[in-house]
């Protein structure tokens, strides 16, 4: 028997062990079983409330131990790298914990109010509300999901359905099974009924994952890569004599002598303007990619429109004009300035803080039969903007490529978190994926989301590998493409919209 002291307690550590889940903190695995069992742990608490408000507080300090336990890292950079004293990265981080976790506060209390007799029934209720906090966390003021539930199946039998649902169709799936094992624990009446549908769904999602191979036999070419790792220390990347310094040089030699297909290096590798750079620097690397077999992807800052400057990827290949593509999404308070907010910017010491945004579906990088669609860093979180690119289906890429510079938050599980993020979109879209990052991941993802080439974190190092393209749209990039997040929210409105009438019934 639970003691009321206790149940506060007792939902944190619920929702620690569900960020545990996403990326183990020694190790970095995802552990899909323990993110259910986490969220059945919420659920039977949910079922002992009293009233909807007290629903909602459990379910938001579940929340805050989840989604604060996931993004603690964020705390390096603002106090490590941004200059804010500890107090104060400690509390922003807090803050943001406790604001994200509103929706799932939200979600508990119309649980609470809502939930039906049934299990099953009640488990589609919670995998609702689940979802649909989810869906804020993503959209709601530019959006921050990193952590939520369904990154945590990466590895488990749930990523099958990615293809089809992604992967807050995935954390809906999840929610679900949790609130019927949820139900089974509890010892309602009427429980048995629980398994009919938990037993379906498992059986279901174990055939589809069992068999990955025959889902694709659509590919574009084989193409030699190679991705680059510098391991230039976040302290040291802007300092002239120093970081920019062994950047400029180390980057060069690189790209200068590279012979494979394409040469990726990572987010601002090239950590000036053009004008910064010194003398002959980038015609010196235009003109190597001028002619030959190769080309290149080079992450570096470029001047936008209106005196501004955008976080960019070049293109250098030959007999083509220079291919450019411009971050879309922005880091806020890293990259651009939220209305009302420059006095908390002024307090850190974080340079190139203002950028212009590019447009969503910008076209991909096409070289020797594969269409090469570029994001930088968190970007790939957001896979509702990457669809864009599949709308047209002849255009659609072929490898998605991801440059990063996660130095920002140190060796930790960020390096990870963000690893399984790629692979999620590798499987959303059965397309292959490029990490090249300066200080981790650096890796080469095959289009059923598995790691086939790594290299070791915080080292340089240069990783050479043969990769293929896909061509085969999946039903995810289909719909998504056309209509984005909405078919969830008509989803999630079809079953409240049920479950209220069935309660008032």
């Amino acid at each position: 028997m639970l003691r009321a002291a206790s149940i506060p307690g007792l939902a944190l550590v619920a929702g620690s062990m569900h960020a545990w889940a996403i990326a183990l903190p020694v190790g970095g695995q995802p552990v899909w079983w323990l993110q259910l069992v986490a969220l059945a742990l919420l659920v039977v608490l949910l079922d002992r409330c009293r009233s909807a408000l007290h629903a909602a507080g459990l379910a938001w300090l579940f929340a805050c131990g989840s989604i604060g336990g996931a993004v603690w890292w964020l705390y390096i950079s603002l106090h490590a790298y941004g200059g804010l004293s500890s107090v104060v990265a400690g509390l922003s981080v807090l803050s943001l914990s406790a604001f994200l976790a509103t929706y799932y506060g939200l979600a508990g209390a119309v649980f609470w109010r809502l939930r039906p007799r049934g299990p099953a029934m009640r488990a589609g209720l919670f995998a609702a509300v689940w979802m649909a906090a989810d869906l804020l966390r993503a959209t709601v003021l530019t959006g921050f999901p990193w952590g939520v539930g369904g990154y945590a199946h990466i590895d488990g039998p749930f990523s099958a359905l990615a293809p089809w649902v992604g992967v807050y169709g995935i954390g809906a799936a999840a929610a679900l099974v949790a609130a019927m094992l949820a139900a089974m624990l509890a010892r309602r009446p009427g429980n048995r009924m629980a398994w009919q549908p938990l037993a379906l769904l498992v059986l279901i999602l174990v055939a589809a994952w069992s068999s990955p191979e025959g889902q694709d036999r659509e590919r574009a070419p084989v193409v030699s890569v190679t991705l680059l790792q510098a391991n230039i220390a976040q302290d040291r990347k802007f300092e002239s004599a120093t970081g920019v310094r062994d950047a400029l040089q180390w980057y060069a030699a690189q790209l200068l002598t590279a012979s494979t297909v394409l040469t990726v290096a990572p987010e601002t590798a090239i950590p000036l303007l053009p004008d910064q750079l010194p003398a002959g620097y980038m015609e010196k690397l235009r003109s190597r990619f001028a002619t030959g077999q190769q080309a290149a992807l080079i992450g570096m800052p470029l001047f936008g429109g209106l005196q501004g400057y955008t976080n960019s990827v070049v293109g250098l290949r030959p007999g083509a004009d220079a291919y450019r593509y411009n971050k879309h999404h922005l880091v806020p308070f890293g990259e651009f300035v939220p209305p009302f907010f420059r006095w908390f910017t002024r307090m850190m010491h974080i340079p190139l803080g203002d950028f212009e945004s590019g447009s969503v579906g910008q076209p991909s990088f096409e070289w020797q039969g594969n269409r090469f669609a570029p994001n930088i860093c968190y970007e790939d979180l957001f896979g509702e903007e990457l669809s864009a690119r599949f709308r047209n289906e002849a255009q659609a890429p072929t490898v998605l490529v991801n440059v990063s510079n996660i130095a920002w938050f140190g060796n930790t599980v960020a390096i990870d978190q963000h690893l399984h993020i790629s692979r999620m979109r590798a499987i959303e879209f059965a397309r292959p994926v490029l990490r090249a990052t300066n200080t981790g991941a650096t890796a080469v993802i095959d289009r059923f989301g598995r790691v086939t080439h790594l290299l070791p974190r915080h080292t340089r190092g240069v990783l050479v590998a043969q990769v293929q393209g896909g061509e085969r749209i999946t039903a995810y990039a289909w719909w998504l493409s056309r209509f984005g997040l909405w078919p969830f929210w008509v989803l999630i409105a079809v079953v409240i919209t049920a479950m209220s009438r069935a309660t008032r019934d």
